[in-house]
């Protein structure tokens, strides 16, 4: 089964049945496969083919879930571009990808118009929204036809090509498959215990995986999905309220912002059954927090781009109050999900027991095609069918998987992942700093902070404000260190005479603690 598949199975058996609803407006999942057709037949008309990368430079709305429907539907590979990044970072994945279409939403034309000079020269552009102008995309969408498209998607085609950075901050994008999707979408449907007359609110950006992730999820079961184009905890809990919204997927961030408006001005979150946090794990503290304002409704998911969701924490395995042994499994990713093969395995790939640390590698039908264009990189990350994490930890004796380290420096801040790397590169480029590293430290708001430790150059003088704004012009905002120390040295592994990461990171992740969000 396709996407496709699932778009016209939904319009048949749920016609009438809303599918989405955004900022007052509803469309059924009639309305929405007939336009997901129109939208198919106009990209043809365009002179697009299968494999065509459409890029998409927007926050979410209805057009972008329809552009991945069509994907889903005609085998084209939907590129979101993350909208926070800097142009040259938004440049550098249009140049890998060569897109045959940039669809952009208006606040970003200033920033479209810089970026037109790297598209390929038959690259064509759509602008959302109504006009009568060829770059329209209403316009476009409406003078198609609504009959089925002359040609459909296939199994194997990919469907997304989500772009995570590697180790070194490089962006590399992760192929994923159509019928993969599909089929990570049951898995996760099952495990969410997903029902068709549910209403499963979206914030998650389109970009990320975790929102197409969650909303394929509900969208297979024919469930309503509640979009929203940003967060704000105060209309987060609005919308709850008014559409009796019964799950939702947040960063733990996200509902830390949410308890502290619930607490000060109740709204009726009665309708909650479910929700979903990854990005980073919830402390004890906040997960009894949470419980006490919204009640018993939440499970975790642990997961990465290249593979999907790999294991969870059901609700009811929520138990900070428990025994010892169940107040402790809070502090782990849970269980794997039914689908999912994990194995911890050593630096020679010997597959480990339970409580011995090693390398987390883990299969499934969701498992990513490669890193588009990058043969090398992908052999390297997917070696016998296994994806390797580049994540350590162990499995107890009752399967819960504990994860203690990260072999690539990442940092998870806010539910946006940040590579040290790329943060280092921007702050050696300082004329005044000779090196540095970069960590991540635990932080109540969101999750992890950047934190940065650099040595100075022989008689240079610079101060901490100044180097974070040097990063901040440099790289996404996002990404800049939060505090930076200067140090006449930092310290170095005597073995290898590398920065010496884990004694930086000791002071902030005492024992006990989670070593990484």
């Amino acid at each position: 089964m396709i996407l496709g598949d699932v778009i016209e199975r939904n319009a048949r058996c749920y016609r009438d049945h809303p599918a989405f609803v955004f900022e007052g407006c509803s469309i059924s999942h009639g309305e929405f496969a007939e336009r997901v057709r129109r939208l198919c037949n106009a990209l043809i008309d365009l002179g697009l083919e299968r494999g065509s990368r459409i890029a998409i430079l927007a926050q979410n709305c209805p057009e972008y879930l329809e552009l991945y429907a069509a994907a889903g539907t005609c085998g084209f590979i939907a590129v979101g571009l993350n909208y926070r990044l800097a142009q040259a970072d938004q440049a550098g994945i249009l140049r890998d990808c060569e897109p045959s279409l940039l669809v952009y939403e208006p606040e970003y034309a200033e920033r479209v118009a810089a970026l037109r000079a790297v598209l390929p020269e038959h690259a064509q552009v759509l602008r959302l929204g109504p006009g009568p102008d060829p770059e329209s995309y209403e316009h476009a969408v409406a003078r198609a036809d609504a009959s089925m498209p002359a040609w459909r998607a296939q199994a194997g085609d990919t469907l997304f090509l989500i772009y995570t950075s590697g180790t070194t901050g490089t962006p590399k994008g992760v192929m994923l498959g159509n019928a993969a999707q599909v089929e990570q979408a049951r898995m996760l449907a099952l495990t969410h215990g997903a029902r068709q007359d549910d209403r499963m609110l979206i914030v998650m950006p389109a970009y990320h995986i975790g929102g197409p992730t969650e909303l394929l999820s509900y969208l297979i079961c024919g469930a309503t999905i509640v979009l929203h184009r940003k967060f704000d905890p105060r209309e987060i809990l609005t919308s709850i309220e008014k559409h009796r919204v019964t799950a939702a997927h947040f960063a733990p961030i996200m509902i830390q912002a949410m308890i502290d408006v619930q607490t000060r001005t109740p709204f009726d979150v009665s309708s909650l059954q479910m929700v979903c946090y990854a990005s980073a794990p919830m402390s004890v503290a906040l997960s009894r927090l949470a419980r006490a304002t919204f009640g018993p409704i939440f499970m975790q998911v642990y997961g990465m781009t290249e593979h999907g969701p790999g294991t969870a924490l059901l609700k009811h395995q929520h138990l900070p109050d428990g025994s010892i042994s169940e107040a402790s499994r809070m502090a782990s990713a849970g269980q794997p999900i039914l689908g999912v093969d994990i194995r911890i395995v050593d630096e020679h790939g010997a597959v480990l027991s339970d409580g011995q640390i090693g390398e987390i590698h883990m299969r499934s039908a969701a498992i990513m095609q490669g890193y588009w264009g990058k043969p090398d990189e992908t052999a390297v990350a997917l070696q016998d069918g296994w994806m390797r994490t580049g994540d350590l930890g162990y499995f107890d004796e009752d399967g819960y998987l504990f994860i203690v380290d990260r072999k690539k420096d990442m940092i998870i801040s806010g539910g946006e992942n940040i590579y040290s790397r790329e943060v280092e590169e921007a702050l050696l480029l300082h004329p005044a700093v000779n090196e540095a590293a970069v960590i991540g430290v635990p932080d109540e708001k969101w999750g992890e902070a950047v934190k940065a430790f650099v040595a100075l150059k022989p008689h240079a003088s610079v101060d901490e404000a100044t180097l974070i704004q040097h990063c901040r012009d440099l790289i996404a905002s996002y990404k800049k260190p939060r505090s930076i120390e200067i140090m006449d040295a930092l310290p170095r592994l005597p073995s290898t005479n590398k920065i010496d990461k884990k004694a930086l990171r000791a002071p902030y992740w005492r024992k006990g603690a989670r070593q990484v969000a």
